[in-house]
């Protein structure tokens, strides 16, 4: 019985040596050390190499050949001839079975040829039922796959109307891009270095209407307030200084004798209003809020002006105008437009809240309102909508608070142009924007709304409803109709509002 066993065991150490392969046939393999390892019923060949012990019998070892390197999809390796190929072989290999070659577009139009390819519908995909339940009839299956083809073309067909609207969006923002750069090398290089003899040509007015270039926008807007209060740089920072000792004094202590005067009360009334208004300053843009990058420049600015107009103080809504001016001006150049701009005489009589000047200035806008737009005034006229309803926020921050901002400093752009006849026209381009909604709406509707504009209003369907408003009544334009509603104080008491009543 032993003998039997030492024979089966020297016979099996006999095939493990004569199927003994050379480390060389091995890949991989160079540097491994040849080990006898004992197996159970015998000893084989194994390679040890760094701390790795890995078995392998004779007859699963193949030849280095078939062992081909790569990643492995569904069970299948790639061909070695195939990952071995150069990459221009292949593109080679491909536009001659397709028959079409690949050009690639010059660098300058690159960003032009965009094109958008509609998405995949292979998610809808036609099923039969499951082997455990009955199969469907003809006429069943005819008509699911009708509905079938039916649901694939109405997504092939919403998603290539989807395509065509983005390209078409790219395709407008390239366009814009490019009108601003061709627009800035025509201000910088001709418009600005001879603004006073250029800023009345009718070429310079085209130009504006479309929008100022950003990188011009503060410098137009500037020169297009002027600075007739002659402010300095050296005057701000004197104001700013007594704003910061007035607010150290006022966080300090505060006596209840000193509340009761009047202009005590009303400063710390200022003071606080300008913190609480600061904090609602472009919410979405948390750059003006507490720890943002322009809050204690917003602070600054409007503290100052408190300083330097104690008269007519802050008043809700200043906030919005300082913080326009901060994003397109230096410190100093905002307060001085800051004021300058206050000091008009529409704003002046907003900011002051001058009841009779306000009656005027809606009237004078009821006039080109019924003008413009009759339906849509006698609609309004049913239910007693006055304009102060919805004009007072606009005008109070030049609809910076009420149209998205990119669109309001193009209003703006407008505004240092045209002055304030552009504020009333926009209103009513704005009233007939919307007219077909409007004249569907009740009072409290019509009052939601306007307070509350569409966040989707774009700039070239606002500006083509404002081109279509004429500011003309009468052969009388804006200038002279307010002119003589100032001479008529009856017609103003006629046209009083009841929302402005003492």
């Amino acid at each position: 019985m032993a003998t039997d066993c030492h024979q089966v065991k020297a016979l099996h150490f006999a095939a493990c040596t004569s199927a003994r392969i050379n480390e060389a046939e091995l890949p991989g393999n160079a540097g491994s050390i040849p080990q006898y390892v004992q197996r159970p019923g015998g000893y084989c060949y194994a390679y040890r190499q760094d701390t790795n012990f890995f078995t392998k019998r004779t007859k699963e070892l193949k030849p280095a050949v078939q062992s081909a390197p790569g990643w492995k999809l569904f069970g299948k390796v790639p061909p070695r001839e195939n990952l071995q190929k150069d990459s221009k072989i292949i593109q080679q290999e491909y536009e001659a079975r397709t028959g079409r070659m690949y050009k690639p577009p010059p660098p300058s139009t690159r960003r032009k040829n965009i094109e958008f390819e509609p998405l995949s519908t292979t998610a809808l995909i036609l099923e039969d039922r499951p082997a455990n339940l009955p199969a469907k009839s003809v006429e069943e299956a005819l008509r699911h796959r009708q509905e079938y083809d039916e649901m694939v073309a109405e997504a092939k067909k919403r998603e290539i109307k989807e395509a065509h609207k983005r390209k078409k969006i790219m395709r407008e923002r390239f366009k814009q891009e490019e009108n601003i750069a061709s627009a800035m090398v025509i201000w910088v290089n001709e418009i600005l270095p001879n603004w006073e003899g250029m800023r009345a040509t009718r070429r310079v007015r085209e130009l504006w209407w479309q929008g100022l270039p950003p990188s011009v926008r503060g410098k137009v807007w500037s020169l297009a307030v002027g600075n007739e209060l002659n402010i300095t740089p050296e005057l701000y920072e004197i104001f700013l200084s007594r704003a910061k000792e007035r607010w150290k004094s006022f966080s300090e202590t505060t006596s209840e004798n000193d509340i009761e005067g009047a202009s005590v009360a009303d400063r710390e009334a200022s003071l606080e209003l300008i913190k609480l208004d600061i904090s609602r300053t472009f919410p979405s843009l948390y750059i003006f809020q507490k720890g943002g990058p322009y809050h204690d420049l917003l602070h600054s600015v409007l503290g100052a002006y408190t300083c330097y107009r104690p008269d007519v103080g802050y008043v809700q809504g200043m906030s919005f105008i300082a913080a326009v001016l901060i994003l397109n001006l230096e410190e100093a150049d905002a307060f001085i437009a800051f004021a300058n701009l206050l000091n008009k005489p529409c704003q002046l009589a907003f900011f002051r809240v001058d009841h009779s000047m306000m009656l005027k200035y809606f009237a004078a806008f009821e006039v080109f309102f019924e003008e413009n737009l009759p339906k849509l005034f006698l609609h309004f006229k049913s239910y007693s909508l006055t304009p102060d309803i919805y004009l007072i926020d606009w005008i109070f921050t030049l609809y910076s608070k009420s149209l998205p901002l990119d669109l309001a400093c193009r209003v703006w752009d407008v505004f240092c142009r045209d002055g304030e006849e552009f504020l009333f026209r926009t209103g009513l381009g704005i009233l007939r924007l919307y007219e077909d909604i409007l004249l569907q709406m009740d009072f409290i509707h019509i009052a939601q709304f306007l307070t509350k504009l569409p966040e989707d209003i774009t700039s070239e369907k606002l500006f083509s409803c404002i081109a279509a408003i004429q500011m003309q009544n009468s052969n009388k334009k804006w200038a002279q109709v307010f002119a003589s509603l100032m001479k008529d104080n009856k017609e103003g008491d006629k046209n009083h509002s009841p929302a402005l009543k003492s």
